[in-house]
């Protein structure tokens, strides 16, 4: 018995050595991607962002929680309000960062923190009562006419002195917490940083260091990558005479534009000393967010001199210890915006984007297509507390794809899905003999919704090739074909009810003919679940009605699943 005892003693300890011997959250590439590890494990973030004021007492924690992990998420990114954390100047209270960290690990979650620091939504709405209250120790930026914004100026050490104290003894108490457990997996540094109604600060400091010459770092970054700048970084700088030296009017001309480049450069500036202050108390991987330059705005308009995409150049030159930039999504233009984030250099992840149906769909697409790492809607815990939520059926699906989907990340075998009303179908090719033709759903006239003059919904998946003739399809609301090239060049267009009869009087669009050659035919098409191990479990056969006779894959708007299909060729 004694010596059971001890086995039983020599094996609990093993456990807590190595979990405590796991290194820190921290980033690996594999091909093309970078994927997020985690526990020794690549993690991607099945998230949510919870509203500004939802974790600002502990009872509003631990009643939200639960509902997330019922879900499906795996990760929730909180923020950690600076008001709160240091209400009286040196004296720091962690509370609602313990609670954050004890219900995460009691609901199976991991935690990304938000430092609402100096800056959130370009206001210094968190920064402590005490520090508003002194303008002359804490100064703020002034417009053009002089008028104080509610904005602390980047150009103040002793902003950045009260703001990094506070981020790195948070940083300091979270690794005292959790550096064994590894609750906290990322932290962003303050929170959609930008100017309003200025796109600079004209503060007699930041006019002073608008009319000295640009950095000599930031003109070495431009000559050095001047094949892979923005577009619109290019044409700017070319556009003012291509100089490598001059004030910064001289450089990128005289205009707005050029005040937000500016400010851009401070800002980013400011960002890399909170990150280094930051990871000397507790090495964790950091981003910054972007709230969008959309709607037509000018910078001012919107929060100018964030970590936009067009910026994305000054940003990476001022801060190169900012893990990713990242932006968040509330207005139109979801591809765009998700192909301009996603670079050799920058994982994609999306911490905001708006609370809505369609965002199922939206997140198979950026792990598909960008080998996304994470993708949170923002107010989370305002979703319906419902299994058949599509956010909550999607996360379930995705979450059993997840050995799957870390494994081909990189690999360029995966591809995203995703259409709506005006954009229905994209054609794929892997290689010369086989092209995926993908629609929307509603392209099959079969439901009533689709002619009906109603709104489709988002329709949106991703596609792993497993091998030649093998694929993985998953997602909602699309249809696959698999054809072989020759094939679409004789194609007869002709619309066929589900049972494959012509609809009466339907007309034929083109003439086909054949000149031989190969086709490719549907084998098994099997609905499946993902194993833990990433093997493929059986649930059932898809055939006749469900794949129109052999001619195609598909999943209905209303359901997420997974489907493997294998093909096979005749002539």
């Amino acid at each position: 018995m004694k010596k059971l005892i001890i086995s039983f003693l020599s094996l609990a300890l093993f456990a807590v050595t190595a979990q405590a011997q796991q290194p820190l959250p921290h980033w690996k590439k594999q091909g093309d991607a970078t994927q997020l590890i985690v526990d020794g494990r690549p993690m991607i973030l099945l998230a949510g962002e919870l509203g500004n004021s939802s974790a600002s007492s502990v009872g509003d924690i631990g009643r939200i929680f639960p509902k997330l992990r019922s879900m499906g998420l795996n990760t929730v990114l909180v923020p950690a309000y600076w008001d709160l954390i240091e209400a009286e100047e040196g004296k720091f209270d962690f509370s609602l960062v313990d609670e954050v960290i004890r219900q995460a690990r009691q609901n199976e979650l991991k935690v990304v923190l938000l430092w609402f620091g100096a800056w959130k939504n370009s206001m210094s709405c968190y920064a402590p009562l005490w520090f508003k209250k002194d303008c002359k120790k804490y100064p703020r930026c002034l417009t053009r006419e002089g008028k104080p914004l509610e904005i602390a100026s980047p150009f103040s050490e002793n902003v950045f002195q009260a703001d990094s104290r506070a981020f790195e003894r948070l940083m300091r108490h979270v690794a005292e917490t959790d550096s064994r457990e590894h609750t906290v997996i990322m932290v962003q540094v303050e929170n959609e940083i930008g100017m309003l109604e200025e796109a600079r600060d004209c503060s007699e400091q930041a006019d002073r260091l608008f009319a000295a010459p640009v950095p000599e770092a930031l003109m070495e970054y431009l000559k050095d990558n001047k094949k892979t700048l923005h577009p619109w970084m290019l044409d700017r700088w070319q556009k003012a005479g291509g100089k490598t030296e001059g004030s910064w009017q001289e450089v990128f001309g005289p205009d707005i534009y050029t005040d937000e480049i500016f400010m851009a450069w401070h800002y980013a500036a400011y960002v890399e000393r909170m990150i280094r202050k930051g990871r000397e108390a507790y090495n964790l991987p950091m981003y910054v967010n972007a709230a969008m330059n959309s709607r037509g705005c000018k910078p001012g308009e919107y929060p100018a001199a964030g970590p936009l995409a067009h910026l994305i150049d000054v940003w990476r030159c001022a801060a190169p210890s900012v893990d990713l930039l990242a932006p968040d999504l509330y207005d139109s233009g979801f591809k765009n915006w998700t192909a301009q984030y996603r670079l050799p250099n920058n994982p994609l992840f999306i911490p905001e984007i708006r609370l809505e149906s369609n965002d199922g769909v939206r997140a198979f697409y950026v792990f598909g297509e960008h080998d996304g790492i994470g993708f949170s809607p923002f107010s989370i815990e305002g979703a319906p507390d419902a299994p058949d939520y599509p956010l909550a059926k999607s996360y379930r699906v995705l979450s059993e794809l997840m050995p799957l989907i870390v494994k081909y990340q990189g690999k360029g075998d995966m591809r995203g899905l995703l259409f709506d009303q005006q954009d229905k179908e994209r054609t794929i090719s892997w290689d010369k003999n086989t092209t995926l033709v993908c629609r929307h759903f509603f392209t099959l006239p079969w439901d009533a919704r689709a002619t009906d003059g109603s709104r489709w919904p988002e329709g949106g998946g991703l596609v792993i090739r497993l091998a030649e003739d093998e694929y993985i399809v998953a997602g909602s609301g699309i249809v696959v074909e698999f054809k072989h090239p020759d094939e679409l060049s004789a194609q007869v267009s002709r619309q066929l009810g589900e049972d494959g009869f012509a609809t009466a009087g339907g007309n034929e669009t083109g003439k086909a003919v054949w000149n031989g050659g190969e086709r490719i035919g549907l084998g098994p098409v099997d609905e499946v679940s993902v194993n833990p191990d990433g093997t493929l479990k059986y649930v059932r056969r898809f055939n006749g009605d469900q794949t129109h006779q052999g001619r195609h894959v598909r999943i209905g708007v209303d359901d997420f699943s997974i489907l493997h299909v294998k093909l096979y060729r005749y002539e």
